[in-house]
C-alpha cells in the first residue's frame, strides 16, 4: 500500500523556492524562486543575491545608507530574476514560478517578459507599496495569474 501523507505538488515547489531563498546572504530578507514546466520538471530555481563574479564581501548589504550606493539595492540580483537567467531551458512560455515574496513591478516585467503565466507567492508584505500595485497591474493586464500559496502546515525537518 503507497503512503498518503507526501506533500502535494504546490507544497513540493513551494519548498524548493524556500529552501533556494536559504542561499541567500542578505541579513533582512531572503527570497528564493522554483520555475516549472507544465510537466511539473522544475526548469530552474534562484534566489536574492549578487550578481555573479562581484565578491559578496565587498559588496554592501544594509537597507539604508548615506546615499543608494550604500545599501543594497542598486546591486541585489532578485530570485526571480535569478531564475529566469539561470533557466536550463530557452523557452519559459507557460511556466509557473513559485517565489517566497510578491514580485516587485522590475520582475514583474521579466516574468511577463519570459512568458510565464502564472505566479504562486508565499508572502505578499509589501502589498500597499506602489511597485506591488504596479505588478499586479502589469499581471493583469498582460495575463499572467497570481495566486497566494495555501500553506498545509505540514512541517518537514531536514538534517544537513
Amino acid at each position: 500500500m503507497k503512503r498518503n501523507d507526501y506533500i502535494g505538488w504546490d507544497e513540493y515547489f513551494m519548498g524548493i523556492a524556500m529552501f533556494s531563498a536559504e542561499r541567500s546572504k542578505d541579513n533582512s530578507t531572503q527570497v528564493g524562486a522554483c520555475i516549472v514546466n507544465g510537466d511539473k520538471k522544475i526548469v530552474s530555481v534562484g534566489y536574492n543575491g549578487m550578481p555573479t563574479g562581484c565578491c559578496d564581501d565587498d559588496m554592501p548589504w544594509e537597507r539604508e545608507g548615506e546615499t543608494s550606493l550604500d545599501t543594497k539595492y542598486p546591486f541585489v540580483c532578485h530570485a526571480e530574476l535569478n531564475a529566469i537567467l539561470n533557466s536550463n531551458i530557452g523557452n519559459l512560455s507557460g511556466c509557473t514560478l513559485y517565489v517566497t515574496l510578491f514580485p516587485c513591478n522590475e520582475c514583474a516585467k521579466a516574468i511577463i517578459q519570459s512568458g510565464i503565466k502564472r505566479v504562486v507567492y508565499y508572502s505578499n508584505k509589501y502589498a500597499n507599496t506602489e511597485s506591488t500595485t504596479a505588478s499586479r497591474m502589469l499581471f493583469e493586464r498582460c495575463g499572467v495569474a497570481t495566486e497566494a500559496y495555501e500553506p498545509s502546515g505540514k512541517k518537514l525537518v531536514l538534517s544537513l
